[in-house]
């Protein structure tokens, strides 16, 4: 289901938007556009739905439209035409009070620069969105500790975010995100200020508790590995329009036109191709094996994880469902078509 749509949204930035927007409307690109009436496409005709409990990857160069877009579903941009709407509600019949409770209770957002308050402890940075909401403080300090102990940082309720490493702000950012209990989080760029090592370790994370939380995540960023590895769906923006939508691995193994496809040459895709994809039909037996007789995988699982179980082996692999039937069976020429093609 849905949570998140945009429909037909278009972004032009300048004195005079809707005549321009005729002229986008019209065919003529976002440099044109620029050059003849100074003006700046920011979104381009661009339709996309996020379904609910999902991660929704939205990326692209820097100038593409993707941090325009986020900005659009909390209004904190509002179009020059199209529909918004999160979860049913058209975001842009909203009047100023409604649109002030919705941002407070429905989302939270994550910066890139973190937005923590330095004169305020850990424990009161994460509670903040709660006290806006006129919570208790008793209520509100004992779910902040709660999200706290989640993202790893028991024990420094009472620090100040100068003592604090980029990797650990930013996961006060994010507790801070997850203590009013959205039902949709906003992430803007949220990793890009750290160091690789800490933003391998904070994806990691969001992957996590992603597994128990389940929340509706807008997540853009400029890092295809990131994107790959984060989102259940991954939309790429050139130029304000909206050039692919799809699963990592249909990027990946389709990219819809070469400016993609320069994106995606040198990625791994082991890492990102799973069983389900390259599996053959299962019979009874592969040569004289008996299928039953395989080592097993699941079908979620990527190839990366499967190549030293098959090198172990000597043999194909029997892929499984959730339920534990075998539903195909993984070859080394299936492998071997799908990482080289």
């Amino acid at each position: 289901m849905a949570i998140i749509e945009l429909n037909n949204v278009y972004k032009i930035f300048g004195s005079q938007p809707n005549q321009v927007l005729e002229l986008v409307r019209g065919g003529m690109g976002k440099e044109e556009v620029l050059d003849r009436t100074g003006h700046t496409v920011g979104l381009n005709n661009v339709s996309i739905a996020m379904e609910e409990g999902k991660t929704s990857v939205v990326m692209g160069l820097s100038g593409s439209g993707k941090s325009t877009l986020i900005r659009h579903v909390n209004r904190l941009i509002d179009p020059t035409a199209g529909e918004i709407l999160v979860d049913g509600t058209n975001v842009m019949g909203l009047d100023e009070d409604q649109l002030m409770a919705f941002r407070r209770h429905k989302m939270s957002m994550v910066f890139q620069r973190f937005g923590l308050f330095p004169h305020k402890t850990v424990v009161q940075n994460v509670a903040f969105g709660l006290e806006v909401q006129g919570v208790s403080l008793p209520e509100r300090t004992a779910k902040a500790i709660e999200n706290i102990e989640i993202v790893g940082l028991k024990g420094f309720e009472e620090q100040y975010p100068t003592q604090l490493s980029g990797g650990m702000q930013q996961r006060v950012g994010l507790a801070r995100a997850l203590t009013t209990n959205p039902d949709i989080l906003l992430m803007d760029e949220a990793f890009s200020a750290l160091d690789p090592l800490i933003r391998s370790g904070m994806q990691g994370q969001l992957i996590e508790l992603q597994k128990t939380l389940h929340k509706t995540i807008l997540f853009i960023t400029h890092d295809l590995d990131e994107a790959l590895r984060l989102g259940d769906q991954i939309a790429i923006l050139n130029h304000g329009e909206l050039v692919q939508n799809g699963t990592a691995e249909e990027i990946i193994l389709n990219p819809a036109d070469d400016y993609v496809a320069d994106f995606v040459k040198d990625i791994n895709k082991s890492k990102v191709i799973r069983a389900q994809t390259i599996m053959e039909q299962a019979s009874g037996y592969v040569g004289d094996v008996a299928v039953e007789s395989l080592p097993k995988v699941d079908v979620d699982q990527v190839v990366n994880d499967l190549l030293p179980i098959m090198l172990e082996s000597h043999s194909p692999l029997a892929v499984t469902d959730t339920s534990g039937d075998i539903v195909g069976v993984v070859t080394n020429k299936g492998v071997t078509a799908t990482l080289w093609q």
